[in-house]
């Protein structure tokens, strides 16, 4: 007699677990709609065609939806930019770089960044400019330089923060997006990129 009620309590707590997996799935399902319909209006008109009404109505949300998961069309613009991170992140995973030198394992990763980028312009120039001219605060830049890490250093190696390895890759960093913002302004090719990226990388990585 005395057990029924505590069982009762804890089906209750399960239920309650079980809602808010349900409610959590369907907060990500809804946010990730609206990612993927910004990047695709943004693949097709760049930052100006990501209007928060036009995105709202793709994703199938409310107006007001849209703004409790994105104050702002550049809180939007930064999770398209997180969305790209996590895509090149994964293909890193699946097929790191082979080659033994770390100048050169750093480079292909931000080839292979240029190329997943480059495959829609239009969202690529709008996603660097965005990244280069918004206030809204991005982790763009550590998670790049973190890939970068990986690549040069390998993921065994840990860093510590004053490591100078950190700026020199960080730097790096800062010369492909530099580059990336010549070859979308139609002044700089890809195998120009990659030829002064090998220079830097040559220069900047050359005691790793």
């Amino acid at each position: 007699m005395t057990a029924e009620p505590a069982a009762t309590s804890q089906d209750e707590a399960a239920d309650q677990a079980a809602q808010q997996g349900v409610r959590s799935r369907s907060q990500h399902q809804r946010r990730k709609r609206i990612v993927q319909a910004a990047a695709a209006l943004a693949s097709r008109g760049g930052v100006e065609a990501m209007q928060m009404r036009t995105v709202a109505e793709r994703a199938g949300v409310a107006l007001g939806t849209l703004y409790r998961y994105f104050p702002s069309k550049m809180d939007l613009v930064v999770a398209v930019v997180s969305e790209e991170l996590d895509l090149l992140e994964g293909s890193i995973d699946r097929r790191p770089p082979r080659t033994s030198n770390p100048p050169q394992r750093a480079v292909e990763v931000l080839m292979r960044a240029t190329r997943g980028l480059m495959r829609e312009p239009e969202l690529a120039e709008a996603l660097i400019r965005s990244l280069l001219l918004s206030d809204v605060k991005t982790d763009f830049g550590d998670r790049m330089s973190r890939l970068l890490l990986r690549a040069a250093v390998g993921p065994e190696h840990d860093l510590p923060a004053h490591d100078a390895r950190r700026v020199l890759i960080r730097a790096l960093a800062s010369v492909w997006t530099m580059e990336m913002i010549e070859m979308l302004r139609g002044h700089a090719s890809a195998d120009e990129i990659q030829a002064k990226l090998e220079i830097a990388a040559a220069r900047l990585l050359e005691d790793f």
